[in-house]
């Protein structure tokens, strides 16, 4: 998912209040991710690499004209660690994995298709 890019991007700099993020995501799913980024912020954390995703929808509603699509997905974060961005090391305690990830994305007024909440479950679990 494209939100899930976005992030990476703004992950390179834990940059929080990157404009970018909204462009994929509002709500819940906006909120959760610059809460995430500005956690790293705090504690020196950064980005690096991105992950994998292939999403697939699973529901669609209304059916005759959609507004609302759930996605299921197995992202893979292997390549989407973090690091300290003092000293460039790795700061993840886990190797990244494939993760179960379940997401709802609305259309918005405008037309604009965009997460709006979503969850990620355990590594290994999908």
């Amino acid at each position: 998912m494209a939100m899930w890019q976005d992030m990476a991007r703004a992950g390179k700099t834990a940059d929080w209040r990157s404009p970018k993020l909204a462009a994929h995501a509002t709500g819940d799913a906006l909120s959760a991710i610059s809460r995430v980024l500005y956690a790293d912020h705090l504690n020196g954390l950064v980005s690096k690499g991105a992950p994998k995703n292939s999403p697939e929808v699973t529901s669609a509603a209304p059916p005759a004209r959609p507004t609302i699509v759930m996605i299921e997905d197995c992202g893979d974060s292997t390549d989407w660690l973090q690091y300290r961005k003092d000293t460039g090391r790795l700061a993840d305690d886990d190797p990244g994995g494939r993760r179960a990830i379940t997401a709802e994305v609305k259309q918005q007024a405008d037309g604009v298709w965009k997460v709006t909440r979503f969850a990620v479950d355990g590594l290994g679990s999908c």
